[in-house]
């Protein structure tokens, strides 16, 4: 995810179908028919596994079927921004599962998957960049998803023709990347992106931060010369990382928690993509299913049209669900608030049957 929360003035905080067996009838007709699924819907098991790439060691969950068979489709699962880990969870946001929920759902429907950390994240950590954090561009990020597909690929069971790559919020970047940037032999068949990083990336933390600023404003615990002052700076940091990938230290409103030199060149690399275009290049007629949400307070269906219309350019087989009251980690939400990420919150129906036909069809 990109911004979660900013705090109250001055001071702005950093963040950025479950296959369902209907038995009708009753005694012991029903009672068979349940036996009778029981032994042949296949057992899932979830494998710890992990890869090198670029130095490091990544580690993830492979989720496949207990017992070999037919090989099966099977999707990579990329997280959204920050440290985020392969279950979708991040350091004091335990709870939100969104990856974790997502690969139950898939195997529910036949499909294997791999969830991993990303770099910063679970037991992956920062590994050789724990001393250069500023050394942190996009690449690792590019070069450890690449890894992760080609890992996938390799898995037995996998049927590398049915390869699917599921992007949550800035995990949906990374997905179009990998479908549009293949450095390697395996091949994205299908692309989800829920919803997702749409717009450039400066474009979109310029436009959560601003908006959190103006509802301060209105509500006077901010100033108007504050809320200028801050925005004079906003827009210092990102023309100046446009144009030279740096920025300088200690904004003030607490900007610097978003923008600071730790940063400076993830920002200033990520911000050079812009995920329409990206999309635009995909090969004709590729399956994607695409989300928005009227309670995502993170993406908005502006900003998700905007992705859209690159796919239209492509053109893609695209699929997009608008989702009903689904907040950013796709619950059942329609607060408009991210105070209830972490609560156990019914996972969006909509998106789960929306899913199950994606999985048919594609």
């Amino acid at each position: 995810m990109f911004l979660r929360e900013f705090v109250r003035a001055p001071r702005l905080g950093a963040g950025l179908c479950a296959l369902a067996l209907l038995v009708s009838g009753c005694g012991s007709e029903s009672a068979a028919r349940a036996a009778t699924a029981s032994r042949t819907t296949p057992a899932w098991i979830e494998e710890e596994v992990s890869f090198r790439v670029d130095g490091m060691t990544v580690y993830g969950t492979w989720r496949h079927p207990a017992r070999p068979g037919a090989k099966v489709p099977a999707a990579l699962i990329i997280a959204g921004s920050g440290p985020t880990d392969r279950d979708g969870n991040s350091a004091g946001l335990n709870g939100m599962d969104t990856n974790k929920t997502l690969a139950g759902l898939l195997s529910a429907d036949g499909v294997a998957s791999l969830r991993y950390d990303k770099l910063g994240s679970g037991k992956t950590g920062l590994g050789p960049y724990a001393s250069k954090i500023a050394d942190i561009g996009i690449a690792p990020f590019e070069h450890e998803a690449r890894a992760a597909l080609d890992f996938l690929a390799r898995r037995p069971g996998t049927d590398k023709r049915r390869l699917t790559v599921i992007g949550h919020s800035e995990g949906a970047l990374f997905a179009l990347l990998l479908a549009t940037k293949p450095r390697s032999k395996t091949r994205v068949h299908s692309l989800a992106l829920l919803e997702p990083l749409s717009r450039r990336y400066l474009d979109i933390l310029s436009g959560q931060i601003t908006a959190q600023i103006k509802a301060q404003q209105q509500a006077g615990t901010i100033t108007d010369a504050q809320a200028a002052a801050v925005e004079d700076a906003l827009a210092r940091a990102v023309a100046s990382l446009r144009a030279n990938g740096t920025v300088a230290a200690n904004l003030p409103g607490g900007l610097s928690k978003v923008f600071s030199p730790a940063n400076a060149k993830f920002l200033s690399e990520v911000d050079r993509e812009d995920p329409a275009e990206l999309a635009a290049r995909l090969k004709a007629r590729t399956p994607v299913l695409l989300s928005c949400s009227d309670a995502d307070i993170q993406v908005s269906c502006d900003d998700v049209e905007h992705l859209a219309a690159g796919l239209a350019k492509a053109p893609a087989a695209t699929d997009f669900v608008r989702l009903t009251g689904i907040n950013h980690v796709l619950k059942e939400d329609p607060s408009r608030t991210a105070a209830h990420y972490t609560e156990p919150l019914p996972f969006s129906a909509q998106l789960k049957q929306a899913l199950a036909a994606f999985v048919r069809a594609s």
